[in-house]
């Protein structure tokens, strides 16, 4: 079954998307084709609002554009100017005879530029580079470039096609933006995306409740099958399978859907309530989603020694993704005095856990956006916080995330591009050789709406 993929372009760009797309199979693309900025919102619009779009391409500048208006749970892919983009177009500034500096480049991010004229050995004192900012208009970008190039001598490179347009007339210019190879790759991306996504939704999941090893009343094996027989008897297992787990645990295992709809998307899981109401056993549950269902019950294994350490009645949520949301409350029968009262103090349920939910969401809606998996999200979150404000480099970054430095270089320009990082400046980490750029995580301020937020936990 074929993917529907929008893609918004402009006119003048619309046959190099038409190239790089060609030779994609098992996609139906809808064409979101326009002239000036103005356009793009309304277009986007009624795009959305037309058809059933699987995902959608789109540039820096339409994305900024049209952003508000895209369905949140809609994958997207946003169009980046490479470091092959860069170097053909020093390129062909080489085969009409130009000096290859100076030269004025905006759009393209400082690392990008410093890679490609590092590797051509071009003097880096010549070549002046304006990234790319949604708040950018055409003007500065271009007044920047006369700035630059005041003297009357070098070229400009430039990905807006508004730029292209108005500098023509006082300054030589080049084309910048993204090459065929580089659409196809971005488009190639985020159909693996979808797909993996929702193989993922399809896919199996476990949960595992065991009765706690403090506060039962009776013979935990006793116990333990009274369980076993609850949840035999819950109306939304009706199709798990279902059996004894060791001593104190017993192991569901189904459909992902399933586990979804018994916990209200991982918000509760009333089915704790049910057993500490009717059976008085006190039971801790553990779901697990993983590629395999031998992956899922060993994820939902580990949630459950997750949940039993909080002492109280709740669940854990791992994903194979790396992602763990809890504590997932029971599900709150009752205020004090109400059925099944609890005493002040006493565990409630949703409020604790809605949070977690809510950062997940976010956590797996940036995902989508960057272009980088929850797993890799969440672990950078985590090395934000091991820094503790310190501005760190690229090289730095790589190490922590057991990365290449061409690698962690490629990812500060994803963070950098959606404001995950903020630059802090240059440090020269060796007498010789250029300097680096240093750089800020923001990671946590936007799961979480606030700079003193706390990052999600990784497997």
């Amino acid at each position: 079954m074929s993917l529907s993929i929008g893609l918004v372009v402009h006119a003048s760009r619309r046959g190099v998307f038409e190239e790089a797309v060609e030779p994609v199979s098992g996609v139906s693309l809808k064409w979101v084709t326009y002239g000036h900025e103005r356009d793009i919102r309304p277009h986007v619009q009624s795009l959305v609002d037309g058809h059933a779009l699987d995902g959608l391409l789109v540039g820096a500048v339409p994305y900024r554009a049209c952003r508000d208006v895209l369905p949140r749970t809609l994958p997207v892919a946003v169009t980046r100017n490479s470091a092959l983009d860069l170097a053909l177009a020093l390129g062909q500034a080489q085969a009409r005879g130009w000096q290859a500096v100076p030269v004025s480049i905006d759009t393209f991010d400082h690392e990008v530029v410093c890679e490609v004229t590092e590797s051509l050995h071009l003097d880096r004192t010549r070549v002046t580079c304006l990234p790319y900012a949604d708040d950018q208009s055409v003007d500065e970008i271009c007044a920047f470039h006369r700035r630059s190039l005041h003297d009357g001598d070098g070229y400009v490179i430039t990905a807006r096609t508004a730029v292209l347009r108005q500098s023509r007339g006082d300054l030589r210019v080049l084309n910048g933006s993204p090459t065929p190879s580089s659409i196809r790759s971005e488009l190639r991306e985020l159909l693996l995306r979808i797909r993996s996504e929702r193989a993922g939704a399809a896919g199996f999941a476990a949960g595992v409740f065991c009765v706690s090893r403090h506060g039962c009343p009776g013979d935990p094996e006793r116990s333990r099958m009274d369980l076993l027989h609850l949840l035999r008897a819950t109306p939304e297992l009706t199709d798990a399978w279902i059996e004894n787990r060791g001593r104190r645990g017993v192991v569901v295992l189904g459909r992902r859907t399933l586990f979804e709809r018994l916990s209200r998307d991982w918000l509760v899981a009333p089915v704790l309530d049910r057993a500490q109401e009717s059976l008085n056993v006190p039971v801790s549950a553990g779901f697990g989603v993983g590629s395999s269902a031998r992956t899922s019950v060993v994820l939902a294994e580990r949630a459950a020694v997750r949940a039993e350490s909080e002492n109280r009645p709740c669940g854990y949520l791992m994903e194979d993704s790396g992602l763990v949301l809890g504590p997932i409350g029971p599900g709150g029968l009752g205020g004090p005095g109400g059925p099944g009262g609890r005493s002040a103090g006493q565990w409630t349920g949703p409020p604790t856990a809605r949070p977690h939910r809510e950062q997940g969401d976010r956590m797996r809606e940036l995902a989508r956006t960057v272009g980088l998996s929850p797993a890799t999200l969440s672990r950078l979150a985590a090395i934000e916080h091991d820094v503790a404000g310190r501005a760190v480099t690229p090289s730095e970054l790589a190490d922590a995330m057991a990365v290449t430095d061409p690698s962690g270089r490629r990812l500060v320009r994803k963070l950098h591009a959606h404001g995950l990082v903020t630059s802090e400046g240059w440090a020269q980490t060796h007498r010789k050789g250029r300097p680096t750029g240093l750089y800020r995580l923001a990671i946590v301020a936007a799961l979480t709406g606030s700079a003193d937020g706390h990052a999600l936990e990784t497997v």
